[in-house]
């Protein structure tokens, strides 16, 4: 994870549930490269083909909300989102894109300084993300030093191995 994070914004409304990110139909999918051909088809029909690795996701109120579904965050990681942004989380998929190593900020207000397009400037440690074209700014409480943790890993899982090489090579013993 970079303490700043910068991309080109693409701007989604409030209530965007986990169905909106990757229809339920896309569930058995396993493969990423597969996976990341459906992220947003409903809700940003053009995205799958347009996004480029970086591209941050803006959102309003309650993104994330629904089912409990890994793949959301799954597909995002998939096709290289940088970041979320957005007023507020449905707290599972907030911890789900944590644990995916996708950073996850909750910005009350940053909706409204985007448009479709703009350039976003996230600085993690300090607790800011501001509008490129405008400007405007908008502060977040920054991410506690464990959900940093996890990020700087690249996600649960990468922190957990990386945990288990250090003490395997530390006793001695064979990975």
């Amino acid at each position: 994870m970079q303490d700043v994070i910068e991309g080109r914004v693409w701007t989604l409304g409030r209530d965007i549930d986990t169905d909106q990110i990757i229809s339920g139909k896309y569930l058995t999918i396993i493969d990423p490269d597969e996976l990341k051909k459906h992220v947003f088809e409903i809700a940003l029909p053009e995205f799958a083909r347009e996004a480029r690795p970086g591209d941050i996701i803006l959102a309003g109120e309650n993104f994330g909300s629904g089912s409990s579904r890994e793949h959301a965050p799954q597909a995002m990681r998939a096709i290289g989102v940088g970041a979320v942004v957005a007023d507020s989380f449905a707290r599972i998929f907030f911890r789900n894109a944590i644990n995916l190593g996708i950073p996850t900020i909750e910005a009350a207000g940053v909706r409204a300084l985007f448009e479709q397009g703009d350039r976003a400037r996230i600085e993690m440690r300090a607790g800011r993300v501001t509008n490129l074209r405008s400007g405007r700014s908008v502060e977040f409480p920054p991410l506690p030093h464990h959900l940093l943790d996890l990020l700087e890993a690249g996600g649960l899982v990468e922190k957990v191995r990386r945990e288990l090489a250090a003490r395997s090579a530390g006793s001695g013993a064979a990975p």
